[in-house]
């Protein structure tokens, strides 16, 4: 076993295909809300693995869950019924209060999935020329060609070129864009809830309240990505309901398996009734036994351990602390986001060079959009965890 650190980096340069550009470090292992590199130092993690770790790492019960699973059974494919993917499923349901579920491999297989059976949706009701997706300029959801597709990006964009066709683009949070788009062809509308990666933009109550109603006025779906900003990360089960603006269709990963690869897209009954049917969509990994006894355990101790209200308060907390920063750095200009999705704007000097002086000071944190510092912790982070961040950043900042 490897335990250099230049080693170890030069073996991955060497071998695999370089889509990252990877900060040099070398993570080891992690317990509670802290993780540890090969030299040994430790790192208290605002990062989450970009918001998967919901529960940390170890958390009571979880390793167990899937330990057992290991014992039992790992894969069988969708041609057979297991039990720890029937389980996840009714409890999916039942917290997002929607129908029926189909479980993936990622959050853009999730997005693939969503996107179809939007289409069929149209396409079932006769509605042949039925088939254009209204999406959100500066949005992410996704590297598949679909998901690129309906990601608002040129960045992203530009070199896969010619793309799935039938896009429209509107503005986030103007609804008078969305309005614009609409046509007789439009089949759906898909969004964040809250955007991500293009810099941490919560929906306005009106915005999406709006885009609902024009949804169901002319029949069309409305899809809500809820892969980073859903599983509780804003103090809600998914952050569309501290709206009361409940999608069609919604997708959902990350912390959804707390570190197994799962992601999931959920339906209404009409749609569920009226869109994807035998033959329309499969996966060969997706719903195994293994991947839903995490998901199972995950939705368990999300309930029994009040996991949601947890986070809620202390993301309240969070935001009192990032506001005080706020406050007192002339270099941030606004501090955006809900619970424990939250993202610093930073102006004057790049936000990434923060994220290498944080990691000096033992604090992991991330980027998102143009140049905005992202903090999506563990959910059971603690008030105390929240001093600690506020204290290393504060070092960082005057480095």
């Amino acid at each position: 076993m490897m335990e250099n650190k230049e080693q170890i980096i030069k073996l991955a340069e060497e071998n695999v295909l370089h889509t990252y550009n990877r900060y040099p470090l070398v993570l080891d292992h992690g317990e509670g809300v802290y993780l540890y590199d090969t030299e040994g130092k430790q790192y208290l993690d605002f990062a989450a693995g970009i918001a998967v770790q919901a529960l940390g790492y170890h958390y009571p019960g979880y390793d167990e869950a899937l330990k057992a699973q290991i014992d039992k059974l790992i894969h069988t494919s969708n041609l057979y019924y297991n039990e720890p993917a029937a389980e996840a499923a009714e409890k999916l349901a039942h917290v997002s209060g929607m129908s029926r579920v189909f479980f993936t491999n990622s959050g853009t297989e999730a997005i693939e999935g969503a996107l179809k059976a939007a289409r069929k949706y149209a396409y079932g009701k006769g509605h042949r020329d039925k088939y254009e997706i209204i999406a959100m300029h500066q949005s992410f959801h996704g590297r598949s060609m679909g998901a690129l597709s309906v990601t608002g990006n040129d960045h992203y964009q530009e070199p896969f070129r010619p793309l799935i066709g039938g896009v429209r683009f509107a503005d986030y949070n103007d609804l008078e864009s969305v309005k614009a788009q609409f046509s007789e062809h439009t089949c759906a509308v898909i969004l964040e809830t809250v955007q991500g990666e293009g810099g941490v933009y919560p929906a306005t109550e009106g915005f999406l309240k709006g885009v609902k109603a024009l949804c169901e006025e002319h029949d069309a779906l409305l899809i809500l990505d809820e892969i980073q900003c859903g599983m509780g990360r804003t103090g809600y089960p998914f952050a569309w309901k501290e709206y009361g603006v409940a999608p069609n269709i919604m997708t959902c990963a990350k912390a959804l398996g707390c570190g197994v690869p799962v992601g999931a897209f959920v339906l209404d009954e009409k749609t569920a009734l009226a869109s994807l049917a035998p033959g329309d969509h499969g996966t060969t990994y997706g719903g195994n036994p293994f991947v839903c006894a995490a998901v199972s355990k995950v939705l368990d101790i999300f309930e029994q351990d009040k996991i949601v209200e947890h986070a809620r308060q202390v993301g309240a907390y969070l935001e009192e602390k990032l506001d005080a920063l706020a406050e007192n750095y002339d270099f941030i200009a606004e501090r955006r986001g809900r619970g424990l999705l939250q993202g610093l704007e930073i102006q004057g000097r790049p936000a990434n060079d923060l994220v290498l002086k944080s990691l000096e000071e033992g604090l992991i944190v991330i980027t998102a959009g143009g140049n905005v510092l992202r903090l999506v912790p563990p959910l059971v982070i603690t008030e105390a965890h929240v001093d600690e961040m506020t204290e290393k950043l504060e070092r960082a900042f005057s480095r």
